[in-house]
């Protein structure tokens, strides 16, 4: 028995990753801070589609979250062939206007409990014949972003280790994917204060289609779903760093 593992399941993107996978007859381990969430979804999931779902709460912004999902993993036997990273948050604000704690907590949880986590799973998942990482960054991951200047800098960090290790571990066994969303409807954008943003009154993308082009191109370095996105993307290649970051800022505005 082999499970996908996935951080951040009790809402939005990371939700819909699970309800997705279960339907596939695929075993789980949900991973959220918000545990009366996980035990619900699970015990609907599990009826439902008639896999197993594993329930694991924990705090991936303290340093010590991925130490206790890593541990538990081990302790309980569980063979991974997959690892979702979606945890993740933003928020908007200029840089000396959030609080230091704020951001230093987004690092946290958007790269160095990713870093981590991955590091201490991937020897699990090479025990697995067709394993896949998927890496939950955004296209905020290809500019720089004015009023979100440090989730646009873990996001590209996100992209940046991503596409080197899929580089490293294909030989190993294990595909690596960054995941780009555009605006998506999810809980984000009213976490990150971004609800009457420019960017999110343009339009959003549904979770589902986002997911269905995630795990359907799994092996592939850069998943950018959505033409918009895609547009956005490649036209941003062209443009001088000058415009793309000034184009960013208004986004937010």
């Amino acid at each position: 028995m082999t499970y996908v593992l996935i951080t951040g399941a009790s809402a939005g993107i990371g939700e819909v990753f699970a309800r997705t996978l279960a339907a596939q007859k695929q075993n789980l381990i949900l991973v959220a801070r918000r545990e009366d969430r996980l035990v619900t979804l699970a015990a609907e999931l599990s009826e439902q589609h008639d896999v197993k779902v594993e329930v694991l709460a924990a705090d991936l912004a303290t340093a010590d979250g991925t130490e206790k999902v890593s541990s538990t993993v081990a302790a309980s036997g569980w063979k991974l062939n997959g690892l979702i990273n979606n945890a993740g948050f933003g928020d908007r604000g200029a840089f000396t206007e959030l609080s230091l704690e704020r951001q230093l907590s987004m690092i946290q949880v958007n790269v160095t409990s990713l870093v981590s986590l991955t590091w201490r799973l991937i020897p699990n998942l090479q025990e697995s014949t067709g394993a896949f990482i998927i890496n939950v960054a955004s296209t905020a991951a290809f500019q720089a972003g004015p009023k979100m200047a440090i989730y646009y800098a873990t996001k590209a960090f996100v992209l940046s280790l991503s596409e080197a290790l899929h580089e490293e571990l294909k030989d190993a066994g294990v595909a690596v994917s960054a995941l780009c969303p555009g605006a998506t409807e999810s809980e984000f954008a009213a976490e990150a204060h971004m609800t009457d943003t420019r960017l999110f009154k343009a339009g959003t993308m549904p979770a589902e289609a986002v997911v269905r082009k995630a795990l359907a191109r799994r092996r592939t370095a850069i998943v950018i779903p959505g033409l918009r996105n895609l547009l956005m993307v490649w036209s941003g290649k062209f443009s001088p760093r000058l415009i793309t970051r000034r184009l960013a800022g208004w986004l937010q505005a």
